[in-house]
């Protein structure tokens, strides 16, 4: 698909960000939608409104904005945060119609069902996999291992690795990239992306 470029800022080369957050009301007592639930600023549970955020990057213009958002209310709607998200994935390709080739989501998104909706939407989408999420990069040939033990090859480093996550068909194959974090710990992204190779800024050793 080639590159468009909209007068509203939007671009084919575009990345869509989907995060959750709480908004603090721990001083609350009569306020609707504040519910009790885990805050990772507070490491603890406290009084707050969560919210679904759907960012956009721009990233010829270098430029993010918010486009949408959900308030966590499963008591009202009965939905949860994956739901929320699934669906205003589902309203930007074919309601908006907006133009973006990446979805980029947390780690706690990184489910089958979401995964498989975002490769039938014809998206790339990177995400971090736990450490204990259980792969294999052999073919069938080996049990299935946790993420974190792969053994990385400097050309594995550099290109990622082929790999089979649990409970996906046996022929539906990942890349893993193994990358530094900010915080100077290593991490495991995976993208559906086959050809993709590493073009992170960080580096890492084996």
């Amino acid at each position: 698909m080639g590159k468009r470029q909209t007068a509203s800022g939007f671009d084919s080369t575009g990345y869509v960000i989907f995060d959750d957050t709480v908004s603090d009301k721990q001083y609350a007592r009569n306020i609707a939608l504040v519910r009790r639930q885990y805050s990772g600023n507070a490491h603890g549970l406290i009084n707050s409104i969560g919210v679904v955020i759907c960012g956009y990057v721009n990233p010829v213009l270098d430029r993010f904005w918010v486009i949408d958002y959900r308030i966590y209310d499963p008591q009202g709607d009965g939905k949860n945060e994956l739901e929320h998200l699934k669906e205003v994935l589902s309203l930007l390709v074919y309601h908006k119609k907006l133009p973006f080739q990446e979805v980029l989501i947390d780690g706690w998104y990184a489910c089958k069902a979401l995964m498989l909706q975002i490769e039938k939407l014809q998206k790339n989408y990177y995400c971090p996999l736990k450490t204990n999420r259980l792969v294999d990069d052999s073919l069938g040939r080996k049990p299935y291992q946790r993420i974190e033990t792969l053994a990385w090859t400097q050309t594995a480093l550099k290109e990622g690795k082929r790999i089979n996550i649990r409970g996906f068909p046996k022929d539906h194959n990942v890349k893993v990239f193994r990358v530094a974090s900010s915080t100077g710990t290593h991490r495991l992204c995976r993208a559906n992306d086959l050809a993709q190779k590493r073009h992170f800024s960080s580096t890492t050793d084996v």
